[in-house]
């Protein structure tokens, strides 16, 4: 499908490109100007053309190999995107419905409350589960999967809120989404993951943390110790690094720009799931322990600020680890921008919406 051409602010304000770059490189090169230290890359695409494309640093401090736009960054949260995908695709094949209540996937949960907490309830934060997990086990808290990980909700006697009338972000509703698809599509969550997203986005290498899988151009997060030096913080240092459902993805720039197009192009959804997808359920309050920013709500998988006079941002965060993870998009202008990092010690927002302001959008 042939893309539209569309004028950023930035072009109505007759900025040359290489003003424009020179801006952004100002941005992060104040952050990643060290080329031997752990690093990022960043793309910033309209349409079929590349408006800021660069790469800092290195993905993996013992072999030094540097970042490219092939390298595999754990996506963290932004993966719970691809899970609500897969639930829409299946309620778009009438083999479940967005209105399905927990306990029909589960009857081993006791409480009666999961009668109450559909799967719109899991994708849109609004379940009123809390995150209960034991956290005194250390290897539990450090290699529990997407099963064992949301074991505690087999006996669980309470929420924090009713569902459906308030915002709180955790990561337990989204890991559910593995054992929904398992269990609805009769094939391992991550078979149906390739076979019916990955696959049909033509994404060439993303796929699923396993602590025995050889990921190419795989990069590691890093953090700085109490000497400065950076040190290795991902799978056996982070907590829950490894659970699938809602984190665990590794996936490369490239790779996403396939998957930018295909939730843009209805190759993976219909337009109707899109059209949910993007529709913020609920705002996010200026409380909230995670995800507030002005005028934004949540949808499924998705961020979704409406600032006003401004085209709707849709986007999400990713955290796991030493990965520190932005990527959105202004649907309106087929605007995409891709920020990867395998550092955590950065104002990501701050960053991203200064270069959302060079390019016009002041949000």
């Amino acid at each position: 499908m042939a893309l539209v051409a569309m004028s950023t602010a930035a072009d109505s304000q007759n900025m040359s490109k290489d003003e424009m770059t020179r801006r952004i490189d100002d941005i992060f090169g104040a952050v990643y100007n060290n080329p031997n230290e752990p690093g990022a890359a960043v793309l910033i695409m309209q349409g079929d053309n590349t408006l800021y494309s660069r790469c800092f640093g290195v993905a993996d401090m013992e072999t030094r190999e540097p970042v490219t736009f092939e390298t595999n960054f754990c996506i963290a949260s932004v993966s719970k995107q691809f899970s609500a995908v897969a639930l829409m695709q299946l309620a778009e094949d009438g083999m479940l419905s967005l209105n399905d209540p927990l306990s029909k996937f589960f009857p081993e949960f006791q409480a009666p409350f999961f009668d109450d907490i559909t799967l719109h309830h899991i994708m849109s934060h609004t379940s009123g589960i809390p995150d209960a997990r034991p956290r005194t086990d250390r290897n539990f808290v450090l290699y529990s999967n997407d099963v064992t990980s949301v074991g505690y909700m087999r006996t669980l006697d309470h929420l924090n809120f009713h569902p459906g009338t308030q915002y709180e972000y955790i990561n337990p509703t989204f890991q559910l989404i593995y054992q929904i698809v398992e269990r609805t599509a009769g094939i391992p969550f991550e078979d149906y993951m390739q076979r019916s997203v990955f696959d049909r986005a033509e994404m060439e290498t993303c796929c699923y943390f396993e602590p025995d899988r050889d990921i190419p151009h795989m990069a590691h997060g890093y953090e700085r110790d109490e000497a400065g030096v950076w040190k290795e913080y991902d799978y056996g240092e982070e907590s829950f690094f490894g659970t699938k459902a809602d984190g665990a993805l590794y996936c490369s720039i490239n790779d996403f720009v396939s998957w930018e197009r295909a939730l843009r192009d209805n190759s993976v959804w219909s337009a109707a799931s899109k059209r949910l997808a993007y529709q913020p359920w609920v705002q996010i309050p200026a409380d909230a322990e995670y995800g507030y920013q002005p005028y934004t709500g949540y949808g499924y998988g998705f961020f979704v600020q409406d600032y006003p006079g401004l085209p709707t941002h849709v986007y999400h965060l990713g955290d796991n680890g030493g990965f520190t993870i932005y990527a959105g998009k202004i649907p309106e202008r087929d605007l995409i921008f891709l920020f990867f990092s395998t550092r955590p010690d950065i104002d990501r927002l701050a960053m991203v919406n200064q270069v959302y302001h060079i390019l016009g959008f002041n949000f």
